[in-house]
């Protein structure tokens, strides 16, 4: 299934925003969306949210034979997926364009720029090593992909731990994580990806496209770089030729943007790590905001009663006394209501004493005084008149009030 394609006035209103520095969800230029980062309970699992695009990543492990032109060096592999779930666009079980490109560009940002020490993968030279596979799943697509990809990966990594091994002579021994601490990987370094989309023959600049800006966009230049302001790859898309002062400018912005982003995930891994430390709950469920529409628990607010005299006194000594003239007013108002319900229950006593018709059938209803047990008034209805009865009670609607009464042993009399 594709995507919808944008329509003419779509496509206008969009250049017509970016040239006048106006995005679609409010930000400035150079301004990412909000990051969040989270741990899952198994180390190597973790979620970013770039916005709306979201990407898990997990990092698993297994001992395989190495490779026949390094011998002593471990295997990384990295594999990202793009499934219908995260957009329409994307089809199940096939590589599409954007697929290729991605993992290719993921390779180089993280494998070609040596960032994991893969010499220390190494358990028998020639034998036994490491491997080491990230797999990289989308699932929601907002936009800039290979940003919240580069991110989640590394931060996978630096969250993963692998099993300990002990060798004696040919025999090699994995322990579990309750025989020993499982080892983290050495990384050198967090090389992470900034995107920049280029509007108008490269007019106009925007960093983090999302979704429908990607669509208008006419280049896309994606800068891979770490916080020592090393550039680990760059990557030139769209067919349009840019200048040497534009790509100087586009890495001096990423620099800044990379350093953010490290700190950023430096400081949820230290969060997750002391979390674990003093034996907290963690995982997925605990970084999940709570939006509950009801609950049986509401947590008990502390009262202060230590002056709760001085307190209504107080009040009560802030209060204004009523005057004359709202006593008054106030006092013909309760004599005019007393008169009018005192009118009201007498014509609808009187009323039926004598005869009631009912809406469906002029049936006329006669009810003796010891049948007046129980009346109630009750102010609603409208000017009907409507009689209903059963075996024990008489229910009377008459103009716009109620009129409700109880039998004892014998049902009314019809004639």
């Amino acid at each position: 299934m594709r995507d919808t394609p944008l329509s003419n006035c779509e496509r206008r209103f969009l250049l017509k925003a970016i040239e006048e520095k106006k995005r679609l969800d409010g930000r400035q230029t150079y301004d990412y969306r909000n990051i969040k980062i989270s741990f899952g309970t198994d180390y190597g699992c973790c979620i970013v949210e770039l916005g709306r695009t979201r990407v898990l990543g997990q990092v698993s492990c297994e001992l395989v034979p190495p490779k026949d032109s390094r011998p002593t060096e471990g295997i990384m592999f990295f594999n990202l997926e793009l499934s219908p779930m995260a957009s329409p666009a994307f089809e199940p079980n096939r590589q599409s364009e954007l697929l290729v490109m991605l993992n290719r560009q993921l390779e180089r940002c993280l494998r070609n720029s040596k960032c994991i020490d893969t010499e220390s993968l190494c358990v028998v030279s020639g034998e036994k090593v490491w491997q080491i596979r990230v797999d990289v799943h989308v699932l929601n697509h907002d936009g800039n992909l290979m940003d919240a990809a580069s991110i989640a990966a590394i931060s996978a990594l630096s969250h993963f731990r692998r099993p300990d091994v002990a060798i004696q002579g040919r025999d090699i021994t994995v322990f579990s994580p309750e025989e020993r601490d499982p080892i983290p990987l050495s990384i050198y370094h967090m090389p992470i990806c900034v995107s920049f989309a280029f509007f108008l023959q490269g007019s106009y600049l925007l960093v983090d496209p999302c979704e429908r800006e990607e669509r208008v966009k006419d280049g896309l230049l994606v800068i891979a770089m770490n916080k020592h302001r090393e550039i680990c790859s760059i990557q030139s898309s769209g067919g349009i030729m840019l200048l040497k002062d534009q790509v100087l400018r586009c890495s001096k912005i990423a620099s800044v943007k990379v350093s953010e982003i490290t700190e950023l995930i430096n400081k949820a891994l230290e969060n997750d790590r002391k979390i674990r430390k003093e034996g907290g709950k963690f995982g997925f469920a605990e970084s999940m905001p709570k939006e509950r529409i009801t609950t049986l628990k509401r947590d008990e607010a502390p009262v202060e009663m230590t002056d709760v005299k001085e307190t209504a006194n107080e009040i009560v000594n802030r209060t204004e006394t009523p005057t004359e003239a709202y006593l008054l007013a106030h006092t013909e108002y309760l004599r005019r209501v007393l008169e009018e319900l005192t009118l009201i229950e007498n014509v609808l006593i009187y009323c039926l004493k004598r005869r009631v018709m009912s809406q469906r059938r002029y049936e006329v209803l006669v009810i003796s005084d010891s049948e007046e047990e129980e009346v109630s008034l009750n102010l609603s209805s409208y000017l009907k008149v409507k009689v209903q009865h059963t075996a024990t009670y008489t229910v009377c609607d008459i103009t716009k009030y109620n009129l409700f009464l109880r039998k004892s042993t014998k049902p009314c009399k019809q004639k």
